[in-house]
């Protein structure tokens, strides 16, 4: 796993201010050398965005022209700005501050606390979820383990977006929210949770971004004292912005616009977070004057992977679609992306597994293979069949790496003998910096040569290698350094969680894979149901799903390989089928037109002729005895009959099918304002479920499906039995 610019580790200090621009192409130079703002950077996958940003701050700080602590860069994440740090100070501009809008807040709260408000910050807790937990109680509001995280998740939205427990259901329904329970328990338990949370003296994450834009509003002598120390900004992952972090933005800025915005609309995934592209999109409206840059020099991929996401671009639509960046790949040819489809979920595993353990046998380091899938629910299928393959593996989001037990073990062990190593024996006969660390980890458990198979003494070995393969960069980079350099090297790592490479094969969910990249990449599960998700409903939702797709493609540098299966376990029902969204590009799916009809449905055509339902509704059949189609045995319940087999019997529910057809019921039941009975009962749900029709003759053999629900609801149902999710959820009747 590396970064999104695949450069030498540990490059030489550039020796003047002119130096720091070489190498840059003439965008990234024209971003570099555009010192005063507004500026706005638009970058797509793979085009060197933060190249360009960190050279163009170093370039400003190496000419004189910007004081290094005037100036202030966000980001999105821990790991981010920790490499944005790291690129400044190998480029001779320490001293500039690059942190999360969160983590530049906080300190500005601690410092300003005692004189804006009094006494002591209150305690910051790390996880909201027990406190959600203890508010849904107080209000005898019973969750369970899903709808807690759901409810969690709805009010950290509700707080970056700045609305409050009175004003929560009217902002959900105008956003289009699937609310997890009725929109009033959420508001109660939004309002219930801010009161417990008074009543303890705690503040949890957003209310650091809240309290530093109340202070800062307030306070007009603090924001003067922030505003003098910080006059120059830059904004990376722009599109990623919400409307607190925004408000935040300009009191940093206060009447003043030397800003600089790098950002990709085509990449906005986050919207669930609160995060929207409006910023981005609407800069140019707020800052008539701004310096407008487009980087589109993809060094990342080859042309066969780029052509595919532009490919996946040109069917979109939406505002950010009409902003979306053509790349244009700068790397010599490579293989075209490989389409593969399985019969069911487990062979897809193995069959990724498989091909994976050739490429490792190949010479393809693990540690440049990732699966991304859509779902962290995925995650274990392709864990078990590697490990079956023998090959190893980590989990992005897991346990951080400088939090791991070894890790820290390691690391006190290093920072010791750079201490005391003239006392240490294993230290006597070794000179250089990687051999000292070679031989201080193999008190740790290190060895030259990795243990057999996988599972826990695998992956500590594999974190003391990452250790052993950074000293070995960081030593063939600069010459002459020492332990104790190192040993500040990993200090200042393990303070922005900036990882080395671990030896093993990423899997991830591709939310969690922005900003990363791997020479293969395969991409699991590109069906209907699981991207677009079951639940993207709205045309914004589902040209989601589509980013999300587009940021998978763009992790690839060289290979990539794009996978579904037919059913979800063997002997399944083989009734899914790959993704609209590689309609007319992958080999033999024909044309992307046909999926672009009818609007409001997430670009699926609903399946209804000319002549409407009622011309072909076919007349019924005189009713036979019912037999159970499992056993045979005469039926008589009423339940039965509709299920056509005996309670007892057993099931070939496509449960897919089954939960979009409930969430499908849902809707038109609180259209009609009826009992969901009384669209369908769960009992002939499960009979669709169980038979999944293709066409109207089968359904309306289906008891409780009659010729006006045939007229009604016949051409939805057969749609959503064809996988075409959000089918109907989007019209009225």
């Amino acid at each position: 796993m590396t970064a999104a610019t695949h450069s030498t580790l540990f490059p030489q200090v550039p020796d003047s201010a002119d130096a720091v621009l070489e190498g840059l192409d003439p965008e990234q130079r024209e971003v570099a050398t555009a010192l005063r703002g507004p500026v706005c950077v638009l970058a797509g996958a793979g085009t060197g965005k933060t190249r360009a940003i960190t050279h163009r701050i170093a370039y400003g700080v190496r000419a004189g022209i910007l004081q290094p602590t005037s100036v202030l860069a966000v980001t999105f994440t821990n790991r981010a700005a920790g490499e944005m740090r790291g690129r400044l100070r190998q480029l001779g501009a320490s001293g500039v501050q690059a942190r999360t809008f969160h983590s530049a807040a906080l300190r500005q709260l601690q410092y300003f606390w005692p004189k804006a408000i009094g006494g002591a910050l209150p305690r910051l807790v790390d996880r909201k979820i027990q406190l959600v937990a203890d508010a849904a109680a107080a209000c005898r509001i019973r969750l369970d383990r899903g709808e807690l995280r759901d409810a969690t998740a709805e009010i950290e939205w509700s707080k970056v977006t700045q609305t409050v427990p009175a004003d929560y259901a009217a902002a959900a329904a105008k956003a289009g929210r699937e609310t997890p329970r009725d929109p009033a328990e959420i508001a109660q338990l939004y309002a219930a949770y801010e009161d417990l949370k008074r009543g303890r003296g705690v503040i949890d994450f957003e209310d650091v971004l809240l309290l530093t834009v109340a202070v800062l509003q307030d306070r007009h002598d603090v924001a003067d004292q922030v505003r003098a120390q910080y006059q120059h900004f830059v904004v990376d992952e722009y599109q990623d912005v919400s409307p607190l972090q925004q408000r935040l933005l300009e009191l940093w800025l206060g009447d003043r616009d030397d800003l600089c915005v790098v950002g990709d609309a085509s990449q906005t995934i986050y919207s669930f977070t609160g995060a929207t592209p409006d910023h981005l999109l609407d800069f140019r409206v707020r800052h008539p004057g701004a310096t407008v840059v487009k980087l589109v020099r993809d060094y990342r991929s080859t042309p066969q992977v780029v052509h595919l996401a532009n490919g996946l671009l040109a069917q979109a639509r939406g505002r950010a679609a009409d902003h979306r960046l053509e790349l244009v790949s700068q790397r010599p040819a490579g293989p075209e992306p490989a389409y593969t489809e399985y019969p069911d979920e487990p062979a897809e595993a193995e069959g990724a597994a498989r091909r994976i353990r050739e490429l490792v046998d190949a010479g393809v380091p693990a540690a440049e293979i990732a699966v991304l899938f859509r779902t962290n629910s995925q995650s274990e299928t392709y864990e078990q069949a590697l490990a079956d393959a023998g090959v190893p593996y980590q989990l992005r989001g897991a346990e951080r790496f400088f939090d791991r037990p070894e890790v820290r073990k390691a690391h006190s062990a290093l920072r010791a003998a750079a201490r005391f190593g003239g006392n240490d024996s294993l230290l006597d006969d070794v000179v250089d910096l990687p051999s000292q660390v070679r031989a201080v980890l193999s008190g740790e458990g290190w060895t030259s040569e990795p243990p057999a198979g996988s599972g826990a003494v695998r992956e500590r070995w594999e974190s003391l290698a990452a250790l052993v393969g950074l000293a070995q960069d960081f030593a063939a980079a600069r010459a002459g350094v020492t332990l104790s350099d190192l040993v500040v090297e990993l200090d200042e790592r393990a303070g922005a969680q900036h990882a080395p490479t671990v030896q093993g094969v990423t899997l991830a969910s591709l939310h969690s894979a922005k900003g990363l990249e791997w020479d293969v990449v395969f991409l699991v599960g590109v069906t209907e149901g699981m991207m677009p998700i079951t639940y993207a409903k709205t045309d914004e939702q589902i040209e989601e799903e589509r980013r999300l797709l587009y940021v998978g493609v763009t992790r690839a540098r060289e290979r990539l390989h794009l996978s579904w299966a037919l059913a979800r376990s063997p002997g399944g029902r083989p009734s899914r089928r790959p993704s609209r969204f590689l309609k007319g590009l992958r080999p033999g799916s024909g044309t992307a037109g046909g999926h672009a009809a009818a609007g409001g449905t997430g670009g699926v055509e609903h399946g209804r002729g000319g002549g409407g339902a009622a011309a072909a509704v076919p007349r019924r059949t005189p009713r036979t005895p019912a037999r159970c189609r499992v056993c045979g045995r005469t039926l008589t319940d009423a339940g039965e009959m509709k299920l056509m087999r005996c309670e007892d019997c057993p099931s070939d529910m496509d449960e897919g099918v089954y939960e979009r057809l409930r969430e499908w019921r849902a809707v038109q039941a609180g259209r009609s304002g009826q009992p969901a009975f009384c669209v369908f009962t769960d009992k002939t749900l499960m009979a669709i479920a169980e038979s999944v029709p293709e066409d109207e003759r089968e359904l309306v053999r289906i008891p409780g499906v009659g010729a006006r629900k045939l007229n009604r609801y016949g051409a939805d149902v057969l749609a959503i039995c064809a996988g075409q999710e959000g089918v109907g959820l989007d019209e009225g009747d």
